[in-house]
């Protein structure tokens, strides 16, 4: 994985593993155990499978970069869609507090796309010829 791309991964999950922390912090007081489990739960959906996206837009825009942003969106639905099968099947799950699961998910999936798109913003990627030569080889 090219570094800049690490460093936007690292940069959104390093504050969403901390914004997780704070959350089972939070909820351990309001609720209990059963809270603190559901934004552990929470924070290790949003870490993985958001994390786990980023690698595979990586992977795949790497050998096709003109597919760039079809599989960018296709990579984000399907993680949303995901996410929501998870939250009706973890629906009939007891062990742990279903609304402090589902903000802490809500709060940490937007936290991760902030610091995202923050990454990408500064990652300075370049999206023309950095040298200026054209590829036929003519001079313009």
């Amino acid at each position: 994985m090219p570094s800049h791309d690490a460093r936007i991964l690292r940069g959104a999950a390093i504050p969403t593993a901390v914004a997780g922390v704070v959350a089972m912090a939070a909820s351990f007081v309001a609720v209990g155990g059963k809270g603190l489990l559901g934004a552990l739960l929470a924070t290790v959906v949003v870490i993985a499978f958001f994390g786990a996206g980023q690698i595979a837009l990586v992977r795949l825009g790497r050998n096709n970069p003109q597919m760039l942003m079809p599989i960018a969106m296709l990579v984000y639905t399907t993680q949303i869609l995901v996410v929501g099968i998870l939250l009706a099947v973890a629906k009939r799950l007891t062990f742990f507090d279903h609304k402090v699961f589902g903000l802490s998910l809500l709060g940490l999936v937007i936290i991760w796309m902030v610091f995202q798109v923050r990454g990408w913003l500064k990652a300075k990627t370049f999206y023309v010829e950095p040298d200026g030569k054209p590829k036929s080889g003519r001079q313009p």
